[in-house]
């Protein structure tokens, strides 16, 4: 193989998705690939693959498909990831399109397995197992066994960089965003019983949060301005390492020895979320005004067969403390329609809390089996049908809340961060997000005048419009 063999990696699925892609191309650049962003100019792309839902698989599958049908090059396609890791061998078989899937013990010597495979090797592909077995039950026994964990690689953990200059995590930008995801832990140690994540990912393991400290620092020094703390469980944090309340501490410390302009926090379990750690979001200045809150449900009996705690009642006094604490932040959140033997009765209370909750976003997704769950083998399935109308009837209702809430912030003050500059018939806008405005929920167009913005740069502007669940503001009086 030529010592320049060019590498391709393309990212499917959720943000700690993208900080694993990161990882392997910073573990591929320190071995001498040549990093790409066009699959047609690659020698080898890596499919960073997601196993979430049936969408999201199929997704993952169209887009190996897609790669591996484009002629020569690529010489060889390898499928990474959540929906590699689930299947391994039994995927590979099914698709024997990819010249290989790899799962995540394979990835710390992912630079010689690619040289190998783009040789023309073969590789044998892992028999999944569950990785909650591979570590022990107690959490605080953890961290003395924990072995590798993607995107958590720490300064032991990593060859040299050409000229001996490494960064604080091995990991290399895939792009120029300001904005960035930082792994905050991996794993889960909930039993959802409609999700299958933990089989794949493991048990729940906290990083140290000097090592979440130090990427952030080096991910400043790289153009990023707001980090976006990432896992599967973020109000887990620390229990693993003795102190449950270890992010309440963590937030401020991040803003005190590092310059990153904004933090969010994703992926928060509402049964979990103590009234220090919401005081802290919302106080801690560089923390952005926002709330990821897993909700799932409205309805107390769906939610204990989905083995879940709180109900219609709990949300709405935890949305009303948030609230109180601060009445602009924004809270997002997930549910599933057509969970096994939903009744009218509780398909109301779904409906009921969304219309009284007036969340800021919503994601509406319709109950699927997911193999080896324990959902998929409940009573009750309703029919195709009667999930695609609950999905359509509720979709309609959070589409028109969230509009409502957008227009209830005109005449407010938001920070955006800027993420792209545009120009439309003769206009420039800032188009980027406000402090409650998670990624891919919405967004905020500044209109420009005279002063000179860039990307990245932090705009404080007056909101004068809504368009959908988007915000149209005017610069303010007062920089950011």
């Amino acid at each position: 193989m030529p010592e320049t063999s060019k590498v391709a990696v393309v990212t499917l699925g959720c943000a700690r998705n993208e900080v694993d892609s990161e990882e392997l191309a910073g573990r591929l650049a320190a071995e001498g690939w040549v990093l790409v962003d066009d699959p047609d100019d690659a020698d080898a792309v890596l499919v960073n693959t997601c196993g979430f839902v049936e969408a999201a698989k199929k997704d993952s599958i169209d887009t190996i498909l897609a790669i591996a049908d484009q002629g020569e090059r690529p010489q060889a396609v390898v499928a990474v990831g959540c929906l590699a890791e689930r299947y391994g061998r039994e995927l590979a078989d099914a698709l024997p399109e990819a010249d290989a899937v790899l799962g995540f013990d394979d990835y710390p010597g992912i630079a010689d397995t690619l040289r190998r495979i783009v040789a023309g090797e073969p590789h044998v592909p892992h028999v999944p197992t569950d990785r909650r077995q591979l570590l022990p039950i107690s959490p605080v026994e953890r961290p003395a066994a924990a072995g590798f964990v993607p995107g958590h690689a720490s300064t032991v953990d990593r060859p040299a960089a050409p000229g001996g200059w490494q960064p604080p995590m091995l990991r290399r930008r895939l792009d120029n965003s300001p904005v960035a995801p930082v792994k905050l832990a991996s794993g889960c140690d909930r039993r959802c019983s409609f999700c299958a994540i933990p089989s794949f990912r493991g048990s729940f393991v906290s990083r140290p949060p000097a090592d979440v400290v130090a990427e952030i620092d080096w991910l400043v020094g790289q153009g990023v301005r707001e980090a976006v703390l990432v896992s599967e469980n973020s109000t887990s944090y620390g229990k693993d390492l003795g102190d449950l309340r270890l992010l309440e501490s963590l937030l401020p410390r991040i803003g005190q020895e590092t310059a990153i302009a904004r933090l969010r926090v994703a992926y928060l379990q509402p049964a979990e979320v103590r009234p220090g750690l919401l005081a802290a979001i919302a106080q801690v200045p560089v923390v952005a005004p926002y709330f990821d809150l897993s909700f799932q449900h409205g309805s107390a009996t769906v939610l204990r067969r989905m083995r879940r705690f709180g109900g219609r009642e709990e949300f709405l006094d935890l949305v009303a403390r948030i609230r109180d604490l601060d009445p602009a932040a924004g809270i997002r959140s997930n549910v599933i329609v057509g969970f096994p033997g939903e009744t009218e009765e509780e398909f109301a209370d779904l409906v009921a809390f969304l219309e009284q909750a007036r969340l800021d976003a919503v994601g509406v997704f319709g109950y699927s089996d997911e193999d080896g769950t324990e959902a998929a083998g409940l009573p009750g399935k309703l029919p195709t049908d009667v999930v695609a109308q609950r999905v359509e009837q509720v979709s309609a209702l959070v589409d028109e809340v969230m509009a409502q809430r957008a227009e209830d912030r005109i005449g407010e003050c938001v920070v955006v961060l800027v993420e792209a500059i545009e120009d439309e018939d003769g206009q420039a806008w800032a188009v980027g997000r406000s402090g409650h405005q998670g990624p891919d929920d919405a967004a905020t167009s500044v209109r420009l005048g005279p002063t000179s913005v860039a990307v990245g740069d932090l705009v404080a502007a007056i909101v004068t419009d809504a368009e959908g669940v988007d915000l149209v503001a005017d610069p303010a009086e007062a920089p950011a």
